[in-house]
C-alpha cells in the first residue's frame, strides 16, 4: 500500500492530523499490507503509527531526523520479512546531503528503501518509497532519472511506490515504466482506466482531482492479482487528502 498521510498542518481545520490519525490506522488495519509506503509523514506522525501498528517495523535506515521534515517511509511486517539492509538518499545532485534540492524543486525530495527477504518464499527483493516534487517539472524528470538509475543497478526484484505528483504518460512515468525500465505500472497491468475514477488526490472532499499520481511499480518477477484505490471514509471524514492505493502481488513461478 502507498499512502500519502498529509503532513501535520494546523491549517487543515477539522481535517487536522489528530482528527484523522485513528482513521489512518483503521485503513491500514483493514487491508493489513505486508509493506506500507507512506509520504509526507513528519516525525510525530511516524512515531504515532509506529506506536499503534504492532507487528510492523518502522524502517528509517541512518535517518537524520528533523522535526519539520516530511519523510517517505516504509513500514514492514515483521513476521513476513527479514530486513537485510537499506538506505535513504535525497533526489538531488548531492544525494547524501540532508534536505538537499536542485533544479526547480520546490522542496527537498527523498527516496527510502529496504532490502527484504520473504520468509515464506525465501526470495529477496527491494522495496522503495518516494515522493517527487509537486511544482518542478524538470525536477520530477531529474528525480525520476535518479530513481530509474537506482532501479536498473539493482540485481534483485524491486517494488517502487509513492506519490509521484505526475500523471501516466508524463516524462517521469515514461522514465520509470518505459522500455528502458525494469518496472511496470501495477494499475496498467490490471488494465485500469485512466479517467477521474482512477485519480488519487481529492483534497479531503472525496471528489477525485488532479490525476492518478500515486503509483506502485513492480519488476516483472511479480504478477499483480488485484489493484484497489481505497475510498473508505468514516462518519463522513477521509483519513487523508489522497486515496491510498493497494495491490496484491504474487511471485511468478520460476522467478
Amino acid at each position: 500500500m502507498t499512502f500519502n498521510l498529509r503532513f501535520e498542518n494546523d491549517r487543515d481545520g477539522s481535517n487536522v492530523w489528530r482528527n484523522r490519525r485513528s482513521l489512518v490506522l483503521k485503513i491500514i488495519r483493514k487491508f493489513r499490507p505486508s509493506i506500507l509506503g507512506t509520504q509526507e509523514g513528519m516525525k510525530s506522525q511516524l512515531n504515532y503509527l509506529e506506536e499503534h501498528l504492532k507487528g510492523y517495523h518502522l524502517h528509517t535506515p541512518f535517518r537524520v531526523w528533523d522535526d519539520t521534515c516530511q519523510y517517505p517511509t516504509l513500514f514492514v511486517e515483521r513476521e513476513r520479512f527479514e530486513i537485510l539492509g537499506g538506505k535513504e538518499f535525497w533526489l538531488s545532485k548531492t544525494p547524501q546531503v540532508h534536505r538537499s534540492k536542485d533544479w526547480d524543486s520546490a522542496f527537498p525530495r527523498m527516496m527510502s528503501y529496504a532490502n527484504l527477504k520473504d520468509r515464506e518464499s525465501g526470495k529477496s527483493f527491494s522495496a522503495a518509497v518516494t515522493h517527487l516534487d509537486h511544482i518542478g517539472e524538470e525536477a520530477r524528470t531529474k528525480q525520476a532519472e535518479i530513481i530509474g538509475d537506482w532501479v536498473n543497478q539493482k540485481a534483485n526484484p524491486v517494488i517502487l511506490m509513492g506519490d509521484f505528483n505526475d500523471k501516466p504518460g508524463s516524462p517521469a512515468h515514461d522514465l520509470l515504466t518505459g522500455s528502458q525500465s525494469r518496472l511496470t505500472d501495477s494499475w496498467q497491468d490490471m488494465q485500469g482506466s485512466e479517467g477521474k475514477e482512477s485519480f488519487t488526490h481529492h483534497g479531503f472532499t472525496g471528489v477525485p482531482e488532479t490525476s492518478r499520481i500515486d503509483w506502485i511499480l513492480t519488476s516483472r518477477q511479480w504478477t499483480v492479482k488485484n489493484a484497489c484505490i481505497v475510498r473508505d471514509r468514516y462518519d463522513g471524514r477521509y483519513p487523508s487528502d489522497h486515496f491510498p492505493y493497494y495491490v496484491d502481488l504474487e511471485w511468478q513461478a520460476n522467478r
